[in-house]
């Protein structure tokens, strides 16, 4: 039934809200009637978002590298959560002899750490409802390894983990833990990577094509929607065929 796939009156929160996929899902999800709880950076953007769907998004500006502000999203929570979608995502392109203890830490604390402790709070406030739905963003690059990658895909690995660590405990209270891994995404993130790299890595992909935000947006969907309600623990790879190889 596609009713089961309807996010209508939902309050999730959103982290990664104000660029890339999470943007796009912020959109999506709201278009819907879901109440969302986007975190970001850009004011402007949280602003925007704000007047567009007033009533349904509320913003929240905070730097997820800070600790003090993931104190100040868990605080300002008042509502009872139906899920948490963490997008918020950074990556450095550094060969092993240039990554910096600074770079690690910031791929690791935004990527992995802070979406642990923003659910760990949340868990523990009793702000997340029974059958509440988590979703992580991970990436093929959990095990497809490329030159200059180590930082992100050791970030994004780890999710992987966590995702299963989380989901088995938390299976006991009827919250449910996925994942979503991307292939390469055209965001903002893979501006890093040059037009003619992009040109050899599309050869790559069996359906000719990277991914769009779009496609992410429809598969946290399911995740977040009751028509995953018998699934925890568990990745969707949406990746054109990459990994097919």
């Amino acid at each position: 039934m596609l009713s089961q796939f309807e996010i209508a009156g939902k309050t999730i929160l959103l982290t990664g809200a104000t660029s890339g996929i999470g943007y796009t899902i912020a959109q999506d999800f709201l278009s819907q009637g879901a109440q969302i709880i986007g975190i970001g950076r850009n004011v402007e953007v949280l602003e925007s978002l704000k007047k567009d769907f007033d009533g349904l998004f509320h913003g929240i500006e905070a730097d997820l590298r800070e600790r003090s502000h993931l104190t100040k999203i868990i605080d300002s929570i008042d509502l009872e959560l139906n899920g948490i979608v963490h997008s918020a995502g950074v990556i450095h392109r550094r060969p092993l002899k240039m990554i910096t203890s600074e770079i690690w830490d910031e791929t690791l604390q935004i990527n992995t750490t802070s979406g642990l402790e923003l659910t760990r709070d949340l868990f523990k406030k009793k702000k997340l409802s029974k059958e509440a739905s988590i979703v992580f963003l991970s990436s093929v690059a959990s095990d497809y390894a490329a030159i200059g990658n180590i930082s992100y895909m050791a970030s994004k690995g780890a999710v992987k983990s966590l995702v299963k660590g989380l989901a088995l405990e938390l299976a006991s209270k009827g919250i449910r833990v996925n994942g979503v891994e991307p292939g390469l995404i055209k965001t903002a993130l893979t501006s890093q990577v040059s037009d003619d790299e992009l040109k050899e890595v599309l050869s790559d992909y069996p359906l000719g094509r990277f991914g769009s935000t779009t496609d992410i947006a429809h598969a946290v969907q399911y995740l977040i929607s009751s028509a995953s309600s018998w699934m925890t623990g568990q990745f969707l790879r949406l990746d054109g065929g990459l990994t097919l190889k």
